[in-house]
């Protein structure tokens, strides 16, 4: 079985087995005891702290170990909103930013704050001009991934955290994708992580606060790491984080060269072998392990689990898999296509070979895909010069799938209008249009559903 789903979690790293089945033997006892196990413990602790600090590049009594990434997310942005109150209730996002951020910022608003979404290029990066733009005198924090979780794009921290601090707003920046390949450059003021992310255990998190930024802790706390994450440390397992994230250091800049070839390697090659697909994201500033793709006229779900058949586990954040109907907020923000979606993100140590017999089956298994999918004979009416396409109750992509087999019968200039009750044709039927240099005149609201205007233009 070939592993090409490092983002979603990285398989652990001998290193961090070794310094897990260790910490277990010498790790146990409370590390804020006075007595002989109790020292034993703290010294540990502190040499994971310093060693997980000097990675990040802060200082050690700047970070604090927490149950998870998500927990060190929704943490640091409770406690630096509630620190700078006084400044103002707004906050900024962007439109990209992992499900924690956002979930925290909505928890932000149903509290009576208010939130700035920037939006992101097709690349999926944010411009620094918009989040200057979006800063107001009452904005209390601003947050940034350093890499997307999706699409493997990286974001201009080091320019945004320089206007932040030029307007006085601390910038918190969720770098759990990239802190495994290096630290994160620029002046940001917080920063959360996630040890299963770079080959460590789960349920560690990493926060970061620079001393000098205003920050309150909400809820319940104690004396455990400075009151920012309650409740006896898992001494092992965060003995483990900070080992695996030195080792993973270590290889990094030669493992990111072989990823790096490898992941070119694939967006080059898909389009080559499989029609009608759409590499996404940034071309170059991206992170080393990380490929997406979207093929038209295929189930996401039923992709995957095609792929999973032949050997290969990977992720998707299509409109059609088992845990949702719509697309993936990032491949909304950023205006491409969902059908069909393809997340590669190779482990550290994925061989040439594996990748290599991962293009000789893909092609393969896509048309399969389509085939089993079908065609069905899109139901049609002529109105003058416009055609209608019924595909109410239908799921992605066969709204895409009918639209794709009547626009050849339509006269160029003629107008096909296709009526859809599935919210992943919102963002489908406009990314088809653009890969087939068609005309998209927009959307209205229909007697059920909603219809989408297409012009053919060739």
């Amino acid at each position: 079985m070939s592993y090409f789903d490092a983002a979603s979690a990285a398989p652990l790293h001998p290193v961090a087995r070794q310094a897990l089945l260790a910490a277990l033997d010498d790790g146990w006892a409370d590390p804020s005891r006075l007595y002989r196990e109790g020292r034993k413990a703290r010294m540990l602790l502190d040499a994971a702290r310093e060693a997980a600090a000097e990675a990040v590049g802060c200082r050690a009594d700047e970070l604090s170990f927490t149950p998870s990434g998500t927990r060190a997310v929704h943490t640091g942005i409770a406690g630096a909103l509630a620190g700078r109150r006084r400044t103002g209730r707004h906050l900024i996002v962007s439109a990209v930013e992992h499900s924690s951020v956002l979930h925290s910022a909505e928890a932000w608003e149903a509290d009576g704050g208010e939130v700035t979404r920037v939006p992101v290029r097709r690349t999926g990066a944010v411009d620094v001009e918009s989040y200057e733009a979006a800063l107001r005198p009452d904005t209390a924090l601003a947050c940034l991934q350093s890499a997307n979780h999706e699409v493997g794009t990286e974001q201009p921290v080091a320019a945004v955290a320089e206007v932040c601090r030029a307007a006085g707003v601390p910038l918190l920046v969720d770098a759990a994708q990239s802190l495994g390949w290096g630290r994160v450059e620029g002046g940001w003021s917080l920063l959360t992580a996630s040890a299963h992310k770079w080959g460590g255990p789960s349920g560690v998190g990493l926060l970061v606060v620079r001393k000098g930024v205003r920050f309150a802790a909400q809820g319940a706390s104690d004396e455990r790491e400075s009151g920012r994450a309650p409740g006896f440390e898992n001494l092992p397992a965060i003995v483990a984080a900070a080992a695996s994230l030195r080792a993973v250091r270590a290889e990094a800049e030669r493992e990111a060269v072989r990823l790096r070839a490898l992941t070119a390697r694939i967006r080059a090659r898909v389009p080559e072998l499989v029609e009608d697909v759409e590499v996404v994201g940034a071309p170059e500033r991206r992170l080393p392990g990380i490929v997406t793709f979207s093929c038209l006229y295929v189930d996401g779900e039923t992709l995957l689990h095609e792929l999973d058949r032949e050997g290969f586990s990977v992720s998707s954040g299509s409109s059609c898999t088992s845990s949702t109907l719509t697309p993936s907020h990032v491949l909304r923000a950023m205006g491409v296509l969902s059908e069909g979606n393809v997340r590669v993100s190779l482990p550290t140590g994925a061989a040439e070979a594996d990748v290599e017999r991962f293009l000789e089956v893909l092609p393969g298994v896509v048309a399969g895909v389509r085939e089993k999918l079908g065609a069905p004979v899109p139901a049609t009416a002529v109105r003058s010069e416009e055609t209608v396409v019924d595909s109410l109750g239908k799921r992605c992509p066969i709204p895409v799938i009918e639209l794709a087999k009547v626009i050849g019968t339509v006269p160029v200039g003629g107008r096909v209008r296709v009526l859809s009750d599935d919210e992943a044709a919102r963002l489908d039927i406009p990314a088809w249009c653009e890969m087939r240099g068609q005309e998209y005149e927009g959307e209205e609201k229909a007697e059920r559903g909603t219809a989408y205007l297409v012009r053919r233009t060739s």
